[in-house]
C-alpha cells in the first residue's frame, strides 16, 4: 500500500468516525481532520474536484469550531 492510499483510507476513517458522534464539536473536529486529509489525497491523485470540496468543508468546519459562538456543545 502506497502512502497516497494510506492518506485516503485514513481520511475515510476520520469522516466515518465523525458521523458516530452526537456532540457537534466532536463531529466537526473529526470531519475537519478527514476533510484536510482528503484535500491532501486529492492533491496527490490530481483530482481538483476532491481538493475544492474538501478545502471548502475544512473552511466550514473550522469556522464552526473556532469562530461560531452559537451552540458550543
Amino acid at each position: 500500500m502506497e502512502y497516497t492510499e494510506l492518506i485516503g483510507y485514513t481520511a475515510m476513517i476520520c469522516v466515518g468516525i465523525s458521523l458516530s458522534f452526537k456532540k457537534i464539536k466532536n463531529l466537526r473536529a473529526w470531519n475537519l481532520a478527514g476533510a484536510i486529509l482528503f484535500a491532501v489525497y486529492g492533491v496527490f491523485i490530481g483530482s481538483i474536484p476532491v481538493v475544492i470540496l474538501n478545502v471548502f468543508l475544512s473552511a466550514v468546519n473550522s469556522y464552526h469550531l473556532f469562530f461560531a459562538t452559537e451552540n458550543k456543545n
